[in-house]
């Protein structure tokens, strides 16, 4: 995730469970708008690479180039270390950054992209500014975000709704934008980047073990993450409120007949 861009604070942290999360993430299930632009030369930086799933898959697919994964938080990168070596990646190496200020020279990157980033950053237009810089011309700035507003599911159980409402109030008052992707290109035009494909995809949770994995990983995310220490110390609930999501989560995560759809923005820009 990016670091203190315009002194936004990044609402998940690095509990076990928004790692759970995290982890799940592959290039296939959270980047196929970009893939097709891959060539095996290409040298791509990955903003907010967090444990380095999406980063691996990215470098096995341009094994004539390299990819440099990028996040705040070294004790993350750790773990997308261990996984490049697990792979047998050695053209993947991680470094921590802010992408508000990336420690790089012009025009370094032939692809620059970032995953469920903007949304967390305080000044998104100047993110992408920045991303852009690092990228030469005729490469591409890609950025996928989801958009917590347009999340929907079914059945409809109240805690849910509370706990959509004050997600946002929690991300919002910690500088970030949880509706960011249908913002994407409204920034990406602000920020100079007019050649802008936009697009988007969703995330589907509704087998057995999907439900039981997207439920569990909230409804511990609710109370034992960072997102929970904010939400009680900002004044947004409390601990009572907290466990009553929680709950929400496990009965929803119950129902047979469970759905959730995540949307997420898309957008290819070349530079």
């Amino acid at each position: 995730m990016p670091g203190n861009a315009h002194e936004a604070v990044y609402t998940h942290g690095h509990h076990e469970s928004v790692l759970r999360s995290h982890t799940w993430r592959t290039a296939a299930n959270s980047a196929a708008y970009l893939l097709p632009e891959l060539e095996p030369h290409h040298r791509i930086l990955d903003i907010g690479c967090g444990p380095g799933t999406i980063t691996a898959d990215l470098a096995a697919l341009v094994p004539q180039g390299r990819v440099t994964g990028l996040d705040p938080a070294e004790g993350v990168l750790g773990r997308a270390r261990a996984l490049a070596r697990e792979r047998g990646l050695d053209n993947a190496d991680f470094v921590t950054g802010d992408v508000a200020a990336l420690r790089f020279p012009d025009a370094s990157f032939d692809v620059v992209h970032a995953h469920q980033v903007l949304q967390h950053v305080g000044d998104p237009v100047g993110a992408l500014r920045e991303m852009r810089r690092v990228c030469r011309p005729g490469g591409i700035v890609a950025v996928r975000d989801a958009d917590y507003a347009a999340m929907t599911w079914y059945p409809h159980l109240p805690g849910l709704d509370d706990w959509q409402h004050l997600y946002q109030r929690v991300a919002r008052a910690g500088g970030g934008e949880p509706d960011a992707g249908r913002r994407l290109l409204s920034w990406a035009r602000r920020a100079g980047l007019t050649d802008a494909t936009a697009t988007a995809s969703a995330w589907c949770y509704a087998s057995a073990a999907e439900r039981a994995w997207w439920s569990g990983l909230w409804a511990d995310r609710t109370v034992a993450s960072d997102y929970a220490r904010l939400a009680v110390d900002g004044g947004h609930t409390d601990r009572a409120g907290l466990e009553r999501i929680a709950a929400a989560w496990r009965a929803w995560g119950r129902h047979e007949d469970a759905w959730f759809a995540v949307l997420n923005g898309e957008l290819l820009c070349r530079v």
